[in-house]
């Protein structure tokens, strides 16, 4: 049985409530973005390497809320010093997905390492993660993990390594980090810090 990214994302996300979703560089902000855009969800753009850090301050900064980082594993080759951090600092609300077709989907569908046997779940493993599983099958114990267990956690979902059309969020990074502080934090999003 094969999974397909777009199927996973949308049960990752179903019934979401609340949870804060950052979601990595291509394929991952349009797998969010087709599931249903919301003002909770903050797609990167322009910033390879960076969902996982950026989940990591979110985490940190929110401690009482759940935060899910979505990205892809060439992102997550880039950014292996973050899952490092994200150990070190034992965010309970966090959880890492990979969606991992073991392609570079941005550049030309060139193989990653994921392709060669790099197990990122056994890296997050050796980084302090609480849980850190590989998933070929079913999302369900993902599920399990964002909604329900302490983290930090992580899992790496395989993928069919398809070419999916494209369902783009909001290009504007003004607009996007505005509405997803507002959704936050509410009115006190548009008070400045000296004003406060």
């Amino acid at each position: 049985m094969t999974l397909h990214r777009r199927d996973v994302v949308a049960e990752l996300l179903r019934e979401r409530q609340d949870l804060l979703v950052i979601a990595g560089l291509g394929s991952a902000a349009w797998d969010i973005t087709a599931a249903g855009d919301s003002l909770l969800s903050f797609p990167m753009w322009g910033a390879m390497g960076q969902a996982a850090m950026m989940g990591l301050g979110l985490a940190l900064a929110q401690p009482k809320r759940r935060v899910l980082v979505i990205t892809g594993d060439g992102e997550m080759l880039m950014g292996l010093g973050s899952l490092a951090t994200i150990g070190v600092q034992q965010p309970a609300n966090l959880t890492v997905v990979v969606i991992d077709n073991e392609r570079y989907g941005e550049t030309g569908m060139q193989r990653t390492h994921t392709a060669d046997g790099v197990d990122l779940a056994a890296i997050a493993t050796a980084c302090k993660f609480k849980r850190a599983i590989t998933v070929t099958r079913d999302a369900a114990p993902v599920r399990e993990m964002i909604y329900g267990a302490g983290g930090p956690n992580f899992a790496a979902i395989k993928v069919a390594d398809e070419k999916l059309p494209l369902v783009l969020p909001p290009h504007d990074g003004v607009l996007l980090k505005a509405r997803f502080r507002r959704a936050l934090l509410g009115e006190s999003a548009d008070v400045l810090p000296e004003e406060r």
